[in-house]
């Protein structure tokens, strides 16, 4: 870098423009936040040890009763047992989140803002104001936060709510634009505050595609700000008759962190949350760590156990391998080794 060209940003005095070299820039991982699943961790950002993106959007979609606000309580709980002076500020868009259901997930509701905006406009207002007293406040004394908002294709507008009060039955075309210009604002400034923020939407089949697809609600403006976008699809857990959880396949429609297209699938139970190992076991079998013998797998040290035994206690039977573990989690899902 040649000396007029450092002087020009010096010169610049401005807040906004750096060398990249300097790493101060944006769009910059500055980390990740732990999901609470390793397989989860890994294909979201190519290690078990990483998550989401601590200061990007992450979308979760999925059709209906997919699990998605089970699903992001689990990654909460996380982010609030790691960071215990963190706080979540949630947008409650189906007024689902309750008291008692934070409790059972095991979160503490005195950490969890609940916010229940009805309209993109007031949900964009509310983010942008939370977001400018968090970098008003001093950096040595911004506590970790996370946004998240529960969900995003259900925000009306304030023209469809006027529309529907004068009895007109037509569709608000300007909701997309909306949408996008709400989160063109976002992302910038949870990018500069490093604030994670998780948005969960809903999906659904396009009719006359060639190939059977599926599409984001809400037009293209999350797709765009989104930094990775998963797409969940579920199959019921039953212990006997009753339904204890879900098996939640994930495939990444759009990652800057690791393979896009890469599938894991995770458990979740509806009272423990995301299950740390599930998935360890088949991702070390892929890659000849673990080999299958019969109705079991074979460990390096030649015992031979099956897999819920070692999901029963990954202590035992896991941990000793995390690390080769974690080489084959890279050549499954990054485009190049984490260093």
């Amino acid at each position: 870098m040649g000396d007029f060209f450092r002087n020009l940003v010096d010169d610049l005095k401005d807040e906004d423009t750096s060398i990249a070299a300097d790493g101060l820039g944006a769009a910059e991982y500055t980390g990740t936040v732990d999901t609470g699943s390793y397989i989860l961790n890994a294909v979201l950002s190519g290690s078990l040890y990483g998550g989401v993106p601590n200061n990007k959007v992450t979308a979760f979609a999925g059709e209906n009763a997919t699990g998605k606000t089970f699903f992001v309580l689990g990654v909460v709980g996380q982010f609030l047992a790691d960071n215990p002076t963190g706080g979540i500020i949630y947008y409650d868009t189906e007024a689902a989140v309750t008291k008692n259901m934070m409790v059972e997930r095991g979160l503490d509701p005195s950490r969890v803002i609940i916010s229940e905006p009805d309209t993109i406009q007031k949900f964009r207002s509310h983010v942008v104001k939370s977001l400018d007293m968090y970098e008003k406040t001093p950096e040595d004394s911004r506590p970790p936060m996370m946004l998240v908002c529960d969900s995003l294709g259900l925000l009306s507008t304030e023209k469809e709510i006027a529309d529907t009060l004068e009895g007109k039955d037509v569709r608000d075309m300007t909701k997309s634009q909306l949408i996008k210009g709400a989160f063109r604002v976002i992302t910038l400034k949870c990018a500069k505050l490093n604030v994670p923020m998780l948005v969960t939407n809903h999906v659904y089949e396009v009719i006359g595609s060639y190939i059977p697809m599926k599409e984001m609600g809400g037009g293209s403006g999350l797709k765009y700000a989104a930094s990775t976008i998963a797409y969940l699809s579920k199959r019921k857990v039953r212990d006997g008759t009753e339904i204890i959880g879900n098996e939640i396949k994930v495939k990444m429609y759009k990652s800057r962190l690791a393979k896009e297209n890469s599938e894991v699938t995770v458990s979740l139970d509806y009272k423990k949350g995301l299950d740390r190992y599930f998935g360890l076991p088949d991702l070390g079998e892929k890659h000849g760590i673990f080999k299958k013998s019969g109705n079991r797998l074979e460990l390096p040290d030649g015992s031979k156990v099956y897999v819920k035994a070692m999901l029963k206690e990954p202590e035992k039977y896991i941990d000793p391998y995390i690390e080769q573990l974690e080489e084959a989690a890279q050549k499954e899902f990054c485009y190049g080794e984490i260093t």
